[in-house]
């Protein structure tokens, strides 16, 4: 296992970090966890030299932090890092920020938390923090003890980012960043933001929650036509690590096999470790990816609202995102929301007003055709 500095920090942590949202659940479907299992798995990863193990109060409903506190008896506390997640929705004042870091210290089984992060914050929800009193919170439980490092997970736009990371000390910050969301999210932009900072990076969704993991056939075949030959899931890790801003990758495991594939990969990854002709093959895929894009929505929303309710950026997104990815119609959620609150294209009476106002001029209407008629 390879280790990294945690930037300013100046800790070790493994390049590997074991995400605990993704266990399976027991065999008999009484569970939406196979407890043993998943304490197998977390020890087999520790034992093969994962340090940093992540969390949330919300994961698994609400059962992720026992599973992991169980998982972490016999010594094993010892040997990792912690981290876990307040969010935003369970709290309100200094009272419940209190009772809910103490509930998820006794599941945990532990005494303190090192990595403490406020939980998919944008700028709104750290606003909000910021008026229950959160970041004075955060300086007292570090200095009690009860926590060790206070970071935050972001989901928004770069400037959100950038405001957010400049406008408390934070510790440790966690991104969603992988070689498709270079200019998605906080991005590369905000990595290296970080990086200047000295805040190191915690990477989630590596894989883009499993989807970079099995290439489409034009991805594949630029794997297959470069000499050396990895899998999907040891490029995406390796492009990742070579990064020297972040500090671990996390993922998610349900399986012996993927532990033991990802102590493989993170033993041989380090910053600086891609090749020039390595960086350009990872930029091809890339656009291997883009070019299976169905409409080019960006997501504006210069559409909406829609007259009659349908929900147009959405479907696109979700159109797109099974071209590029791959999937199931009928096993996505997004669907099978829209189609139960009557924002699907079904609801389309062609008036044109989306038309007209979209400044891709997109043939709006008959591709809102086409993409339900394929979702069907």
């Amino acid at each position: 296992m390879k280790y990294r500095t945690f930037g300013k920090l100046g800790i070790q942590g493994s390049a590997f970090g074991l995400g605990c949202m993704r266990f399976n659940g027991a065999a008999s479907g009484d569970s939406i966890i196979d407890e043993q299992k998943a304490i197998s798995l977390i020890r087999r990863a520790i034992d093969g030299g994962v340090t940093y193990i992540d969390t949330a109060y919300v994961y698994l409903d609400k059962t992720s932090e026992i599973v992991l506190g169980k998982a972490l008896l016999d010594g094993y506390r010892d040997k990792v890092t912690i981290a876990t997640k307040m969010p935003s929705e369970a709290v309100h004042d200094r009272a419940s920020m209190e009772e809910l870091l103490a509930t998820e210290l006794k599941k945990l089984q532990t005494d303190h938390i090192d990595f403490y992060l406020m939980h998919g914050i944008n700028k709104e929800k750290w606003e909000y923090f910021k008026s229950i009193g959160a970041p004075q919170f955060f300086d007292d439980m570090k200095k009690e003890g009860k926590i060790r490092y206070k970071c935050f997970s972001f989901h928004g736009p770069y400037e959100e980012f950038e405001y957010i990371i400049n406008d408390y000390d934070w510790d440790m910050v966690q991104i969603q960043y992988n070689f498709m969301d270079v200019e998605n999210q906080a991005g590369t932009k905000g990595l290296e933001l970080a990086g200047k900072l000295g805040i190191p990076v915690v990477i989630m969704e590596g894989l883009l929650g499993g989807r970079l993991a099995n290439a489409p056939d034009n991805v594949q075949a630029l794997y297959d036509a470069f000499p050396v030959k990895r899998s999907p899931v040891e490029w995406a890790f390796r492009w990742l690590c070579n990064h020297p801003e972040i500090a671990t990758v996390l993922s998610g495991c349900n399986e012996a096999e993927q532990i033991d594939d990802n102590l493989r990969i993170f033993d041989t990854v380090e910053a600086g470790i891609m090749s020039e002709e390595e960086l350009k093959l990872m930029d091809d895929v890339r656009e291997a990816y883009i070019s299976r894009t169905k409409i080019g929505c960006t997501g504006c929303r210069y559409c909406m609202p829609c007259p009659n309710g349908v929900n147009i950026p959405g479907i696109f997104s979700v159109w797109n995102n099974l071209s590029l990815y791959g999937g199931d119609p009928h096993q996505n959620g997004q669907i099978r929301r829209m189609k139960e609150n009557g924002s699907g294209a079904d609801q389309c009476i062609g008036c044109g007003a989306c038309e007209a106002a979209c400044p891709q001029h997109l043939s709006i209407i008959e591709n809102l055709q086409v993409a339900w008629n394929e979702f069907a």
